[in-house]
C-alpha cells in the first residue's frame, strides 16, 4: 500500500480523458484493447497496459508455429507499430506486483506507483505443475511461454539430448510432444487419466487418436505418471540436470531414463492480486479472480477477463470465451453497453499432431439427460464421429470428431441453437455437407466462435456496407480473422446474399470474358487457340478490347500450360505479370530476387561457391527458404542476364520462383543417411522436380518427399507429397501452408515411385486444366464436387476415360522444357528487355537507399505514411516555364503492349506503347510506395458507362494500383487521392517526341534521387510511449 498517501500525492492523471490500466499483455488484453478502440468513439480513454513477460502479446494458442519460424516478431498479436498508431502507453517486463483499490493505483516492479480510474486485471494464467515438481533443474521445463520454448530448443541442440518426457496427454501436453519430435528427440508421453485428452474425448476417440500419434514414433504411457525426477551432476556445467524417472507405480522397473522433461499438465489461473489488494477482491472457490456476469470484481471500477476470470465458479481457458467477456466489458465501459458474459461452452476445433480432433457442446451428459449417441468409425481413414441427441432424436447435444471435422461449425450452431434439427440424425453422419449449408443457418447462429460474430451480422453488414467480397466480409466484421475455421461458412454466406440481393457470384475470369479459366482453357485446347489475340476474336465480349491485369496473366498461364512455349517470344512477354515478364521476383525499391533451381535441395559444395561469388559480386543479400534453396535479393533488372549467364554456366536453371508453376519438391535425407529413412526421398524428389520444374499452372504448387513416417520433409503440407513406407510411397495431394492450411489428402498407399509419378502426372494435368484462376489445389479439391474420392477416380480408375490423353499432355510438358534463363542469355532480343534505359547507358541510378543489417545489404525501411509527389504542373506554372519537345527514341525500341524507361536529366520517365498504338508517358515512379516501377507494369482499360472512349491505364506491379496513362489518376478504389504526373507525347517519322520543361525544371520537381525511400526517412528513436523492459534497448527488439 501506497505509504502516507493523499488526494494530492497521486500523480495527476488526464482529466480530459480517463484512465484504463490494464494489468498483463496477452490475448485477452489485446482483445479488450482493441473493442475500447471500436466502441470508444468518443476517446474518452486512454489506455496503459503492462505486461510482465519482456514481449509484446503473442499468440499463445499457436505457441507450436514458434518451432517452425523462432521469430518472436511472426508471434505477435499486433506489430508494434500498432500500439504506436493507437496512443497504446504499453510497458514490458513490468509485473504488477501490488492493487490499493481504496486509492485506485497499482504498483509495478519498475513503474512504482501508477493511478488508475479503471483497471482491466488480465494476468492469465500460468502453467500447472506437481507439488514439488524440480523446475529448477537443468532440462526440466514448462510448456506456456516463448521462453520455455526458447530453453527447450536450446536444450534440444545438446549433442547429449536424445529422448523426451512430456507429463500431460491433453492439448498442450500433445503440443508439446510434437515440438519435441520436430526436435528430432524419442519422445514418450506420460498420461495419469485411462485416455489421452480426457476432457474432450471418449474412449474410442481417444483410442484412435493415440494410434495415429503413435503411427509418428511416439510413445504412449496412459494411466501413468512420474512420481521421482532423478537427477546427476552435469560435468560441463556443475549444476543438477535431469537423468530420469520413476513411474509410480512401476518402482520396481527401476529409473526410466530421459535426456528433458516437459510438464504440460494444465493451467492455473494467476489470480495473485487477490492477495494483493488486501482482501479487496475476491478469490472463486477453484482459484481465479471472482467477477459478476457484467466483468465486475468485488472492487470498484476493478474488473477481470480471461483466463484469471473465475464466473460462476468456471474460468475458462479458451479463446472464444476471452473474446466474450473482453467484448462484454467494452460495451459496458462505453455507450453500446449494458451487456452480460452468460458463460460459454468449452467446444474446440484444432489439428494434433496432424490429425484433426473437434468436441463440442455436451459430450458428458449427466445420468439425469436421457441421450442417444449416434456412433460412426472408419478404421481405414481414421475417422471417428460420435454425435449425442436427445433421446427422441429431435435435438442435437454435442459430439466428438476425430480425422474429419468438415461440419464442426455446422454442427456446433445446432447444438447453440438448441432448436429442433428437422432431419434424420443418421444424415448428420452420412453426409451433412453435402445437405444444407450455413445458407440455410438462422442468423443469431454464431458462425464465428473467435469473435462472436453471428450470421445475421455478417449478412447485414453485407447489405447495408455494399461489401463485394468475401475478403471485405473479413475485414468488416472480422468474421475469420481469427482460427479461419469458419471462412468456409461465411463464404457460403456471402453468396447466398449475394444471390438474395439479385448479384451475381461468377467465376469469370474478368469483365472480358464471361468464361471461367477451365472453360477458357478448354476452348483454346479444342479450337487450337494460340494467342491472346486469338482467344480475345473467339472468346471477349468485346472483340476490340486491350485486355487487363487480370485476363493478360490468366490468358498467359493457359497458353503456357498447353503449347510450353517461351513466355516471352510472340508477344506474350506483354501478358505476363512483373515476374514472369522478367524471370525474377519484384522485391521494394523495384529490385529483384533470384532463386536457381536446387531440385530437392541437394547441392554441391562447388555450386555453393557460385552462389556465394554472383553474391558477393552483386551486393546481393542471400537467405535460405523454407523450400531448400537459397534466394538472393537485390539485383537490378539490367543486371538479371549477366547474373544468370554466371548461373546457368555453372549448371544452374531457373528455380522458377516467379512463376505460377512448380516451386521445390522438399526432401529429407532419407535412406541415404538417416537411419529411420525407408526409401531414396532425395532421389526421389530430385527425378519430380526436374520432371514438373517449368510447368505452368493456375496457381504456385510445391511438392515434398519424406524417408518415413517421421515426415521431415512436411509432404503432407504441400500440393502433392510422398511417405516412403516399406513398400514404397503413400502419395498425398492438395495441402498447403499460406494463410490457410490445409492437411493433404491420401490418394494412393504403398507404391512404387514409377506408379506414384503416373498418379502425380495425371493430377497435375487435370488441376491445371480444370482448377479456376489463381486458385491453389487445396481450393480446388474442396471445391471440387466429391472430393477427394472423385479425384481418385479420375487419376486412378480412370472414371472419365481420359487417363491417356493425361498421360500424354505431362509427356508434352516434359519433352519441351526449356529453361528460360539459358533462352533469354543465347537471345539479343531478349536480352535488350532488361536494359535500364533505352535512351541512355551510364552509372546505375539508386532505386531506394540500401542499409546494412547483420553483415548484409538490404533496402531501406518503408515509411508508415509519405507526402504526395510534387506536381509538375505546378513547378513549370510557378516558374513560369516553357515546354518544348525532346526527342526520347526511335518507336522500335518501345514494344507494343508494354512500357520502357527514358533517362531525361535525373528523372525517369516510363513510355507506354499501348496494344491499340497510341503512346503515352507518365513518371515512373509509383506513388505508394516511391518505387520506380511503373513501366514494369500490365497494360489495361477501362470503358466507363456511356462513354464510347476507353482509358487506358498501367497497372503497378508492387502494389497493384492502376493510374489512368492521360490524366495520371488513380482508378483504384481507396487510392482515389492518389496521381502521378504524366507527359504530352508524338510520334513524327517513327521518332517519340515528349513535350518537356528544361531538365532544371525537371529536376528540380522530379529528380529520382530526390525522392526514392531512405533510411532518413525512418530514423529510429525511442517512442516514450513504449517503454522497454529495463535493460533493453529499443534497436534489440
Amino acid at each position: 500500500m501506497p505509504p502516507n498517501v493523499s488526494a494530492s500525492d497521486i500523480p495527476a492523471l488526464n482529466r480530459n480523458q480517463k484512465t484504463i490500466v490494464v494489468v498483463g499483455l496477452g490475448m485477452a488484453a489485446v482483445a479488450f484493447v482493441e473493442k475500447i478502440l471500436e466502441y470508444d468513439t468518443d476517446k474518452k480513454y486512454c489506455i496503459k497496459v503492462f505486461g510482465d513477460e519482456p514481449e509484446l502479446a503473442y499468440n499463445r494458442v499457436g505457441l507450436t508455429q514458434y518451432f517452425t519460424h523462432r521469430d518472436p516478431e511472426k508471434q505477435l498479436m499486433k506489430p508494434r507499430s500498432w500500439y504506436d498508431e493507437n496512443q497504446i502507453e504499453a510497458h514490458i517486463g513490468d509485473l504488477v506486483e501490488e492493487i490499493d483499490t481504496k486509492v485506485k493505483m497499482i504498483r509495478t516492479r519498475n513503474a512504482s506507483w501508477v493511478p488508475y480510474d479503471i483497471c482491466v486485471i488480465t494476468t492469465g494464467s500460468s502453467a500447472a505443475v506437481p507439488p514439488n515438481a524440480p523446475t529448477n533443474m537443468d532440462g526440466v521445463y514448462c510448456y506456456r511461454t516463448i521462453e520455455d520454448l526458447d530453453n527447450i530448443i536450446d536444450w534440444a541442440a545438446r549433442n547429449d539430448v536424445k529422448t523426451a518426457s512430456v507429463v500431460g496427454g491433453g492439448l498442450l501436453g500433445l503440443e508439446a510432444a510434437k515440438a519435441a519430435l520436430d526436435l528430432d528427440l524419442k519422445v514418450t508421453i506420460y498420461e495419469r487419466s485411462p485416455r489421452l485428452m480426457f476432457r474432450q474425448l471418449d474412449q474410442d476417440a481417444s483410442t484412435l487418436l493415440e494410434s495415429e500419434i503413435k503411427k509418428l514414433g511416439i510413445e504412449t504411457k496412459i494411466g501413468q505418471s512420474p512420481s521421482v525426477v532423478h537427477g546427476t551432476t552435469d560435468p560441463v556445467t556443475k549444476r543438477t540436470r535431469i537423468s530420469g524417472l520413476t513411474i509410480e507405480g512401476e518402482e520396481d522397473k527401476g529409473v526410466q531414463a530421459t535426456d528433458m522433461l516437459i510438464y504440460s499438465i494444465g493451467i492455473r489461473p494467476r489470480d495473485q492480486l487477490c492477495v494483493a489488494s488486501y482482501g479487496a477482491l475476491q478469490r472463486g472457490d477453484r482459484g481465479g479472480i471472482k467477477v459478476e456476469a457484467d466483468m465486475s470484481t468485488s472492487a470498484p471500477d476493478v474488473y477481470a477477463i480471461g483466463e484469471c476470470a473465475s464466473f460462476n465458479n468456471m474460468c475458462y481457458g479458451l479463446v472464444a470465451p476471452c473474446n466474450d467477456m473482453a467484448d462484454t466489458l467494452a460495451k459496458n465501459l462505453t455507450n453500446h453497453g449494458p451487456a452480460t458474459f452468460g458463460g460459454n461452452d468449452m467446444s474446440t476445433k484444432l489439428k494434433l499432431m496432424g490429425v484433426y480432433v473437434a468436441s463440442f457442446g455436451t459430450i458428458f451428459p449427466d445420468e439425469a439427460v436421457k441421450a442417444q449417441p449416434l456412433t460412426y468409425r472408419d478404421p481405414f481413414k481414421g475417422v471417428y464421429k460420435k454425435y449425442i441427441f436427445t433421446e427422441d432424436g429431435t435435438r442435437l447435444l454435442g459430439g466428438i470428431m476425430v480425422g474429419d471435422t468438415n461440419d464442426y461449425i455446422k454442427l456446433l450452431a445446432y447444438v447453440r441453437s438448441g432448436k429442433p434439427i428437422e432431419r434424420e440424425p443418421s444424415e448428420f453422419i452420412l453426409g451433412v455437407q453435402n445437405a444444407e449449408g450455413a445458407d440455410a443457418l438462422p442468423d443469431e447462429t454464431q458462425i464465428c466462435s473467435c469473435y462472436n460474430i453471428s450470421k445475421g451480422e455478417i449478412r447485414k453488414a453485407i447489405r447495408e456496407h455494399g461489401l463485394s467480397s468475401v475478403e471485405d466480409v473479413k475485414k468488416y466484421t472480422k468474421a475469420g480473422t481469427g482460427c479461419g475455421g469458419c471462412v468456409p461458412s461465411v463464404t457460403e454466406i456471402f453468396e447466398a446474399e449475394m444471390k438474395s440481393l439479385g448479384k451475381t457470384v461468377s467465376n469469370y475470369v474478368c469483365r472480358d470474358f464471361n468464361y471461367s479459366r477451365a472453360e477458357l482453357y478448354t476452348i483454346a485446347k479444342i479450337k487450337g487457340l494460340r494467342s491472346y489475340y486469338d482467344i480475345v476474336q473467339h472468346c471477349a465480349e468485346d472483340k476490340s478490347t486491350l485486355g487487363c491485369e487480370i485476363c493478360k496473366p490468366t490468358v498467359a498461364s493457359i497458353l503456357a500450360s498447353l503449347y510450353n512455349e517461351n513466355v516471352l517470344d510472340g508477344g506474350r512477354g506483354a501478358l505476363q505479370e512483373t515476374n514472369d515478364r522478367y524471370l525474377a521476383n519484384i522485391q521494394r525499391g523495384g529490385l529483384y530476387s533470384v532463386v536457381p533451381r536446387i531440385a530437392g535441395g541437394e547441392i554441391t559444395p562447388e555450386k555453393l561457391g557460385v552462389i556465394a561469388n554472383v553474391a558477393q559480386e552483386y551486393k546481393l543479400y542471400t537467405k535460405i527458404t523454407g523450400g531448400q534453396r537459397i534466394d538472393i535479393f537485390g539485383a537490378r533488372k539490367e543486371d538479371l542476364p549477366d547474373i544468370w549467364e554466371k548461373f546457368v554456366n555453372a549448371g544452374f536453371e531457373s528455380g522458377h520462383a516467379y512463376g505460377k508453376s512448380l516451386r521445390t519438391v522438399k526432401s529429407c535425407v532419407g535412406s541415404t543417411w538417416c537411419r529411420f529413412g525407408q526409401q531414396d526421398s532425395v532421389g526421389c524428389a530430385i527425378r519430380l522436380e526436374n520432371r514438373y520444374k517449368g510447368i505452368r499452372s493456375p496457381h504456385k504448387f510445391k511438392g515434398g518427399v519424406s524417408g518415413c513416417i517421421r515426415e521431415c520433409a512436411e509432404a503432407q503440407g504441400k500440393d502433392f507429397g510422398l511417405i516412403a513406407t516399406d513398400n514404397g510411397y503413400n502419395v498425398y495431394v492438395c495441402g498447403n501452408g499460406g494463410t490457410k492450411p490445409r492437411h493433404a489428402d491420401l490418394l494412393v498407399s504403398d507404391v512404387s515411385e514409377e506408379e506414384a509419378t503416373r498418379y502425380l502426372d495425371r493430377f497435375i494435368v487435370y488441376y491445371v486444366m480444370t482448377a479456376d484462376k489463381l486458385q491453389r489445389t487445396a481450393r480446388w479439391l474442396e471445391k471440387l464436387p466429391g472430393g477427394i474420392d472423385y479425384l481418385r477416380k479420375v487419376v486412378i480408375d480412370d472414371h472419365l476415360g481420359i487417363c491417356e490423353d493425361l498421360d500424354k499432355h505431362m509427356t508434352y510438358l516434359v519433352d519441351t522444357y526449356e529453361d528460360e534463363w539459358a533462352r533469354v542469355i543465347k537471345t539479343p532480343e531478349l536480352r535488350k528487355r532488361f536494359r535500364e534505359f533505352v535512351n541512355a547507358d551510364g552509372d546505375k541510378e539508386e532505386m531506394i537507399e540500401m542499409i546494412e543489417e547483420r553483415g548484409q545489404l538490404r533496402p531501406a525501411n518503408w515509411p508508415k505514411q509519405l507526402d504526395p509527389l510534387p506536381s509538375l504542373e505546378a513547378a513549370i506554372k510557378s516558374k513560369k516555364a516553357s515546354l518544348s519537345w525532346m526527342h526520347v527514341g526511335s518507336t522500335d525500341l518501345f514494344p507494343q503492349d508494354e512500357g520502357r524507361v527514358v533517362k531525361v536529366g535525373d528523372v525517369q520517365i516510363a513510355v507506354f506503347h499501348t496494344a491499340d498504338g497510341r503512346f503515352y508517358a507518365t513518371q515512373n515512379m509509383c506513388p505508394v510506395k516511391r518505387d520506380l516501377v511503373l513501366s514494369s507494369g500490365i497494360l489495361g482499360e477501362v470503358k466507363k458507362e456511356g462513354q464510347e472512349n476507353h482509358s487506358s491505364y498501367v497497372s503497378c506491379p508492387i502494389h497493384k494500383k492502376n493510374f489512368d496513362l492521360a490524366t495520371g489518376q488513380c482508378l483504384s478504389s481507396g487510392a482515389e487521392h492518389m496521381s502521378i504526373n504524366t507527359f504530352e507525347s508524338k510520334v513524327e517519322n517513327n521518332q517519340i517526341y515528349l513535350l518537356l520543361p528544361s531538365v532544371d525544371v525537371l529536376n528540380e520537381a522530379l529528380a529520382s534521387e530526390k525522392f526514392i525511400i531512405k533510411k532518413s526517412m525512418t530514423a529510429s528513436v525511442a517512442d516514450p510511449a513504449i517503454p522497454v523492459a529495463a535493460g533493453k534497448d529499443v534497436n534489440d527488439w
